[in-house]
């Protein structure tokens, strides 16, 4: 019990003692680029994922499938 309240007790501390990040405010070196639209957005996001995956997914399929010997008939 003890030493979950010196726990919260220290996190509280540091969260009202710690700045904030500030990330409105650019810095000197800041040039960000032109913002993605949705169908781009959707196409790295979504899309390129589910293309690796399926590729993986078919690859292992593929390679199990070829090693798998047929069952000896009697």
């Amino acid at each position: 019990m003890r030493a979950g309240a010196v726990t919260a007790g220290t996190t509280l501390m540091m969260m009202l003692m710690s700045s904030p990040a500030l990330a409105l405010t650019p810095d000197d070196g800041d040039d960000p680029g032109p913002g993605l639209t949705v169908v781009e957005t959707l196409g790295l996001f979504v899309a390129a994922p589910l293309a690796i995956f399926l590729v993986i997914a078919g690859l292992v399929m593929v390679l199990d499938k070829s090693r798998k010997q047929e069952p000896e008939q009697s």
